[in-house]
């Protein structure tokens, strides 16, 4: 009796189910790498375009000459007198849309690619020994990101006018 060399039936199936946990324990992992990836390029744009918008009302602010209304009626809205004297503000608008965005004046200083959910400007009258300050609070989203890839970023801080 003449013996055949080869691998049994059992032997191929075994060897394919090795291979296939293997296909989806792989794909699974690079999958969880490229949402980790949407997800943080998400927060970089959301990021940047806060700071963006920070550091303009913050630079414009803290150099003001006067705030128009203090406090101000509306926490959407911040007059503000400039250096020259000439009047200016930044406005929150649509907040609660999903077109929210930060304005100066007329022009948008968050892109069309994020939605800003909250936002508010407070003032607060100063004293003797200390320039008015106002809070600004935002925050906002990517537009473009869905589940559990997408990401919020909120920020606050207090400025102070300049005593000149």
């Amino acid at each position: 009796m003449k013996h055949l060399k080869g691998m049994s039936l059992l032997e191929i199936l075994v060897v394919v189910s090795i291979f296939a946990v293997l296909g989806v324990i792989t794909t699974r992992a690079v999958l969880l790498t490229l949402q980790g990836s949407k997800k943080s390029e998400s927060l970089v744009r959301v990021r940047e375009n806060l700071n963006f918008a920070l550091g303009t009302v913050e630079r414009q602010i803290r150099n003001a000459d006067s705030v128009t209304e203090c406090p101000n009626p509306d926490a959407n809205l911040i007059t503000y007198a400039d250096a020259r004297g000439d009047a200016s503000t930044f406005s929150c608008v649509n907040i609660g849309s999903d077109d929210g965005y930060i304005a100066s004046a007329s022009a948008r200083l968050t892109s069309d690619t994020v939605n800003v959910t909250t936002c508010s400007f407070v003032c607060a009258v100063g004293s003797s020994l200390n320039p008015p300050s106002v809070t600004i609070t935002m925050e906002a989203t990517d537009k473009s990101a869905t589940g559990i890839q997408g990401s919020s970023v909120s920020t606050t801080t207090q400025i102070y006018l300049r005593n000149y």
